[in-house]
């Protein structure tokens, strides 16, 4: 299993096993938990016999099971910790989804550790989010155009952004700071953009305090629920999990160069119709330094939260989109 002290060669090893998925022609969209469960409660004790089955849908199989499996797969799965074993009984503790062209890695189903690393739909929905927001991102001289995913998770932000600049044929470099708290993370992050080809540098720590300089272009999808288990992928803090978004938006505000543009993908518990995050940044945005728009992007992700007893009263919670574009010289911190 993916810990903090993976060496090259455990990266290699899973770059072994990316690419030989890309080259099977493995593809595979990430549905919800609660979807995700439902197809495996349907299948019940079925083993899995294809790799999608294995890396996608995170059942158990065996060598007979799953004649597509191949030595070199599960060499390079053993040799990157992440072929769990019990009796004849194998299973990945890896997830790989789709993304465009593009194959990202992540934790297994059910993300319960502490360190787990997720993707699914709201991925997607950041993902899209950053492609159309970058239209307007352009570089002012020569010098590399700075990008910033805070809270990466496997990455999927900051390659979807790097890919859409690519795209605008920037005269200047990329220079893409990947961001999290949780080191396998970062491990899952370095091992897709390599097999992506996009050079990325990581920055372990809490948020912008773990980089120094300002960006044109800073992204984020913090997590937003007000998990009971404050486990670092879900839980948002404190006011139905709205602090950290608040949070890094507002550091982010303070670190965008002169042009530079803020795309913050989050959620939002509403309560009495009121979006109180919405309500929190506004103050932070009239100062006249800024351009910005806001949206719902989905009004209803995550509706099975409801049923905690903490979020009794919410109406529902929202997928909001924040873009921001710094069109004045900053004043000092925000």
């Amino acid at each position: 299993m993916l810990n903090g002290t993976a060496d090259a060669q455990t990266a290699n090893a899973l770059g072994l096993v990316l690419r030989h998925l890309a080259d099977s022609g493995y593809r595979f969209m990430t549905p919800t938990p609660l979807t995700h469960q439902r197809v495996l409660a349907h299948r019940g004790h079925q083993l899995g016999t294809t790799l999608r089955d294995i890396f996608g849908w995170s059942m158990p199989f065996t060598l007979a099971s799953c004649e597509t499996i191949t030595r070199e797969l599960l060499a390079a799965m053993r040799g990157a910790g992440v072929l769990h074993t019990r009796s004849e009984l194998l299973q990945s503790t890896i997830r790989v989804s789709s993304l465009g062209d593009d194959l990202l890695m992540h934790s297994a189903f059910p993300t319960t550790q502490d360190d787990a690393v997720f993707f699914g739909p709201d991925t997607y929905r950041f993902a899209r989010f950053v492609q159309q927001g970058v239209a307007h991102v352009q570089a002012k001289s020569s010098q590399p155009l700075r990008v910033l995913d805070v809270g990466c998770g496997s990455g999927a932000g900051g390659l979807a952004a790097a890919r859409a600049l690519a795209k605008l044929q920037q005269p200047a470099p990329l220079e893409v700071w990947m961001n999290d708290i949780n080191p396998v993370a970062l491990q899952m992050t370095a091992v897709n953009a390599a097999c992506a080809g996009i050079a990325v540098k990581p920055a372990l720590g809490n948020a912008l305090r773990a980089v120094k300089g300002d960006f044109d272009l800073i992204i984020s999808n913090p997590p937003y629920l007000e998990d009971a288990a404050q486990r670092a992928y879900r839980h948002g803090g404190t006011g139905l999990g709205r602090a950290l978004s608040v949070r890094i938006a507002k550091e982010a505000l303070g670190r965008l160069l002169p042009g530079g543009r803020l795309l913050l993908y989050t959620g939002v518990a509403m309560v009495g119709g009121v979006d109180a995050f919405l309500t929190d940044m506004a103050p932070l945005l009239s100062n006249g330094r800024f351009d910005w728009s806001y949206s719902e992007i989905d009004p209803d992700v995550f509706g099975e939260e409801l049923d905690q007893p903490t979020y009794a009263h919410v109406d529902r919670i929202a997928a909001v989109g924040l873009t921001v574009t710094q069109v004045s010289a900053k004043a000092g911190a925000v």
